[in-house]
């Protein structure tokens, strides 16, 4: 994903804003904002006869170099496109891309709503981690989310 696809991407992004159940954020940011919070590895786009039908990215956890191989996952599917097997596509490419840059933990924050992205999560190991309550609020309401994560095999086994 480069800022050429900002456009299509930020689409699949506020449609994602508009369920009430992918993300604390209410607004896109602009394409400084969202690639400044990125890793730039690891940016996937899925595409169909030329169209942005997908997309996924990896955040950081911290700064600290000790977590250098653990990212937060962001996935998106267009809703137009949901339940064509998108999201399984673009999750297998992002699981081989972080492998082979060395990432060892994949960890995801979803509202508990969100019962087809928690169940995406689980069909590629994602085990739960817990629940945090009240973590946040979106408009004016607190949110629980699961926090999910997924260890590599062949990364952080030494």
């Amino acid at each position: 994903m480069r800022n050429e696809h900002w456009d299509q991407v930020m689409k699949i992004y506020l449609d994602g804003i508009a369920t009430g159940n992918a993300t604390f954020q209410t607004e896109a940011p602009s394409w400084e904002e969202w690639d400044a919070g990125h890793t730039f590895q690891c940016r996937l786009i899925a595409t169909l006869e030329g169209v942005i039908v997908g997309w996924t990215a990896l955040s950081p956890i911290s700064n600290r170099c000790v977590y250098e191989g653990v990212a937060e996952v962001s996935v998106y599917v267009s809703p137009e496109y949901k339940g064509r097997g998108i999201g399984k596509l673009l999750y297998q490419d992002l699981i081989r891309e972080s492998e082979e840059k060395g990432y060892w933990t994949l960890q995801a924050s979803i509202f508990p709503e969100n019962r087809a992205s928690l169940n995406l999560h689980k069909q590629f190991g994602f085990r739960k981690v817990g629940i945090r309550q009240r973590i946040g609020k979106l408009n004016g309401v607190w949110r629980d989310v699961v926090l999910l994560e997924r260890r590599s095999k062949v990364q952080g086994n030494n």
